[in-house]
């Protein structure tokens, strides 16, 4: 593929960094920025030949085959749409848009006009997710009962993230819609979230926006997804996933602690990590951070989709999605009440009724746990089916 990138600063570089590695044969063509010395700047550090500060010249390049839009939140609905004039294959950086009545727009779009549509969700690529995943799947951890996913770090890199009105929010717009579609995923993309309970606060930043949110997203089959996103984390970027199920465990860290660790006195430059906050002591860096990150399986995934005709794994749709769930987020941080999530477009399952994973023992009673004492001893704890009473009984002394 020949791609436009639109779009200059830090997380553009990081694709654009991940697209040129390792041989790989989908090439960035080409790129925008509203500042044409950055563009110009970006080009050069990429070997790229065409540059601009026109977005609607970069997409309606006939050598352009797929644009990666990379831009500040309130510019996505502008860039999907110019895309869609342009019937260009178009993949969007998360979030997909500030809120979900702007996300439902991106969505109509793309599907009216017909053309290719990825939504850019790179923590739901990482190697250690997608094995997690493929488990959950297989039935490993049984029923899913309950996800935690986490994001923390001191802040994000450029202004317009701590404006609200064009970021959308401040921590939950812009690592809740990773936290939250962890979850979907592990829960299952087809069982509808149904209510969010959210606290959020503004802690330590002189912002309008929140700075730290703790939320939980109930689903319609009882499930609960947990989120918990800051910006006032010191330490650099903590991102863990756990996941809870009637057969099993899942605990994930992806970044902070990843099993590579160094001290230095500080003598000599070198860039440590995302967000790290220092460059001496104990430190944490990490081998490969877009792989860390999922950005070339993510890639490969967008890209194979589009060769083949079918839908990546990370649609407009899921960022659609998303976008309901984080809105029923901060109204509930508002409320301090339990908010329904709107979903004008629900695609998944519906009616499912909340079952509870009880286990016979026999024909008269439930188990409730089965345990070895320290002393060796073998009991359960067993309920009677008919009249709820609770009992235990040693099977090996």
């Amino acid at each position: 593929m020949n791609i436009a990138m639109l779009g200059s600063g830090f997380i553009a570089r990081f694709y654009a960094t991940t697209l040129h590695a390792q041989r790989r044969k989908d090439r960035i063509l080409s790129v925008y920025s509203r500042n044409t010395s950055h563009a110009k700047k970006f080009a050069a550090d990429f070997g790229l030949n065409k540059y601009g500060s026109e977005m609607e010249k970069i997409i309606q390049d006939p050598e352009v085959d797929a644009v990666i839009v990379a831009l500040p939140n309130h510019l996505h609905e502008e860039a999907v749409l110019a895309c869609v004039a342009a019937q260009k294959a178009v993949l969007c950086t998360k979030p997909l848009g500030r809120n979900a009545s702007e996300a439902k727009r991106m969505l109509e779009a793309v599907e009216k006009a017909g053309i290719f549509a990825g939504y850019l969700e790179d923590l739901c690529y990482t190697s250690k997710f997608l094995k997690s995943l493929a488990s959950i799947k297989a039935g490993n951890l049984g029923k899913i009962l309950w996800t935690k996913s986490r994001e923390a770090h001191p802040g994000p890199h450029s202004d317009w993230f701590w404006d609200k009105e064009q970021s959308g929010g401040g921590a939950i717009i812009d690592l809740g819609c990773h936290c939250v579609e962890i979850s979907r995923n592990f829960i299952g993309k087809s069982i509808r979230p149904v209510e969010v309970m959210c606290w959020a606060a503004t802690q330590v930043h002189p912002i309008d926006a929140e700075d730290h949110a703790i939320g939980l997203v109930k689903y319609e089959n009882g499930a609960i997804g947990q989120f918990e996103v800051s910006w006032t984390f010191r330490g650099g970027m903590d991102l863990r996933d756990e996941v809870m199920g009637t057969e099993g465990t899942v605990w994930l860290n992806s970044f902070l602690r990843t099993g590579f660790e160094m001290f230095t006195t500080g003598k000599g430059e070198n860039y440590i990590a995302e967000k790290a906050e220092s460059d001496s002591g104990w430190l944490f860096p990490v081998g490969d951070e877009s792989h860390e990150l999922g950005y070339p399986q993510m890639f490969s995934d967008m890209f194979d989709a589009m060769e083949q005709g079918i839908e990546p794994q990370e649609t407009f749709y899921d960022g659609y999605v998303v976008n309901a769930i984080l809105d029923a987020a901060f109204l509930s941080a508002k409320s301090k009440k339990w908010e329904k999530v709107i979903l004008e477009d629900w695609r998944g399952d519906s009616g499912i009724r909340e079952e509870k994973s009880q286990v016979s023992y026999d024909e008269k009673y439930y188990l409730i746990k089965k345990e070895i004492l320290p002393n060796g001893a073998e009991k359960v704890i067993l309920k009677d089916k008919v009249t709820g009473e609770i009992k235990q009984k040693t099977i090996r002394d």
